[in-house]
C-alpha cells in the first residue's frame, strides 16, 4: 500500500491521505458515541471510559472545537480527541467543521514530512548516511520537543 501512495503525484497524494483520515476520524467518533449509547461492557465502550478519553474530554470541554481541529497536529492525541467528541455526543455538524481543517493538516503535513520520515527511516536501513543524519536531527528535535513540555507541565502543575 505504501508503495501506491507512494506513486502518486502530490496532489493524489494528499487526497489519499486526506479520504483515509477523514473516515478514520469519522469512525472513532461514531464508534466512540456508540459507545455512550449501550456498548459501554465492550472493550471500545471501557476505552471510551479510560483516563485518556477523560483527559481528552477535559480539553474538549475548554477548548471546543477548535481542540479537535488542532488535535490532528499532535501524535496521539487525535485518536482520544475525536473519541471524546463523539462520547461528549458532540453535535456531528459541528465537530465536521472542526474535523474537516484538522483532516486537511493532518493529510499535508504527512504527504510531505511524514513521507519524507518515512523514507529517511528506509534509507537509513539501506545504509545511507543523509538518512541516518535525517534520523538524528529528528530525533534531538522530539527530544527537545518532549522536554519542553514537561517542563510547561511541571510548571503549570506548580502554579
Amino acid at each position: 500500500m505504501l508503495e501506491r501512495l507512494a506513486g502518486l503525484p502530490f496532489g493524489g497524494l494528499v487526497a489519499a491521505l486526506f479520504a483515509i483520515v477523514v473516515c478514520r476520524a469519522q469512525a472513532t467518533y461514531w464508534l466512540a458515541r456508540g459507545a455512550r449509547r449501550g456498548a459501554a461492557a465492550t472493550r471500545w465502550g471501557r476505552w471510551v471510559d479510560g483516563p485518556g478519553v477523560a483527559r481528552a474530554s477535559r480539553v474538549l470541554a475548554r477548548w471546543g472545537p477548535p481542540a479537535v481541529t488542532l488535535s490532528f497536529l499532535t501524535v496521539g492525541l487525535q485518536t482520544v480527541m475525536n473519541a471524546a467528541a463523539g462520547a461528549s455526543r458532540m453535535r456531528w455538524p459541528v465537530y465536521l467543521v472542526a474535523m474537516l481543517p484538522g483532516c486537511a493538516a493532518w493529510a499535508l503535513i504527512y504527504a510531505t514530512v511524514g513521507f519524507a520520515v518515512l523514507w529517511a527511516v528506509v534509507g537509513s536501513v539501506a545504509g545511507s548516511p543523509a538518512g541516518v543524519a535525517v534520523l538524528v536531527l529528528l530525533g534531538g528535535v522530539a527530544a527537545v520537543a518532549v522536554a519542553v513540555l514537561a517542563v510547561r507541565r511541571r510548571r503549570a502543575r506548580e502554579g
